[in-house]
């Protein structure tokens, strides 16, 4: 059993291993997680969860470390979940995030761990969540979840944090127009990163256009309009400004009290998945139904596959009752 009080001193070799537990899959690890999950009621929910997604080399990795200096000067911990695509084929990944934030991974108040994408869509890994409250009891009271890259799949991370930063290249339409309405209408700040040298002139122009395009969306939390900043990661342009931006985000929500419905909303739907993924396992590993000549029994006594898949569905069930 992982020592909770050493987790709540700051020991991040038991740290590192008991976010490697509730990585696990194994039936023994899990109901271990479990029962640690259940401990650490009570010392969870009191950080700043922030997410970070946008298209593949948008600088989500170099904006994470100029913002994370910015967030332990103002006197935080920081961590970062940061999750890497998986082979679809070996199922391995190359997590190589620690190398992208060479001076953030050594700062002692910083945090970062890379995890596989495993399975999981919507660019974050299926236990997350789980990994964000151990985090909070290890004391870190902001915490960064950046995505895969993917695109317009990563809308599960908004579900998870307390806001959603969207990272965007200067360029205007296409931008726009490669990451569609899904991931923008749940973005509650859009920044346009490297934002300099000759790509000012163009990040001005998709400024205007993705300002433009937030007019026609609802915004996601009472009292928050969405916004819109120009940064330069690399140069440590607007970091500063944009985490102003966050503060000020945490602070009108909590007044309007749209902070705290939101996460009441992501508990709701957090249970609601996980019942679904519990039933997903149980049906997976069961060997009553996934045997070749039962699949191929029901497809050879139905008039489509849906009426095949039917039938598969309710044998689950009437075997599980």
């Amino acid at each position: 059993m992982v020592n909770i009080d050493a987790l709540r001193s700051g020991d991040r070799k038991v740290l590192a291993k008991l976010l490697t537990l509730v990585e696990s899959t194994r039936l023994e690890d899990r109901q271990e997680t479990e029962q640690i999950l259940e401990n650490l009621t009570g010392q969870t929910g009191n950080s700043l969860r922030i997410g970070i997604t946008g298209i593949p080399g948008a600088g989500k990795s170099t904006m994470i470390e100029a913002l994370g200096h910015q967030v332990i000067g103002a006197g935080s911990k920081l961590a970062v979940l940061a999750v890497d695509p998986s082979s679809m084929i070996s199922g391995g990944a190359i997590l190589g995030d620690k190398t992208r934030m060479q001076t953030l991974a050594l700062d002692p108040f910083a945090y970062i761990r890379p995890s596989p994408a495993g399975k999981s869509l919507g660019g974050v890994a299926r236990r997350t969540r789980e990994s964000i409250l151990v985090l909070e009891a290890a004391g870190y009271d902001v915490i960064f979840v950046e995505t895969v890259g993917v695109g317009q799949a990563e809308s599960m991370v908004s579900q998870m944090a307390d806001l959603s930063i969207l990272m965007l290249l200067p360029g205007g339409g296409d931008d726009l127009q490669g990451i569609k309405r899904g991931v923008m209408e749940l973005a509650d700040i859009v920044v346009i990163n490297k934002a300099d040298g000759d790509l000012q002139k163009r990040a001005a122009l998709s400024e205007i256009d993705i300002r433009h395009a937030l007019e026609f969306m609802r915004p996601r939390h009472r009292g928050w309009k969405p916004c819109v900043l120009k940064t330069s990661a690399l140069q440590g342009e607007g970091v500063n400004e944009l985490w102003k931006v966050i503060l000020e985000f945490r602070k009108q929500t909590e007044q309007t009290g749209a902070f705290r419905q939101n996460r009441e909303r992501q508990l709701c739907d957090w249970i609601r998945m996980e019942a679904r993924e519990m039933i997903l396992d149980q049906f997976d590993k069961d060997q009553r139904l996934s045997t070749a000549d039962s699949v191929s029994k029901d497809a050879e006594t139905s008039s489509s596959h849906i009426t095949a898949a039917r039938k598969l569905v309710n044998r689950f069930f009437e075997l599980s009752s």
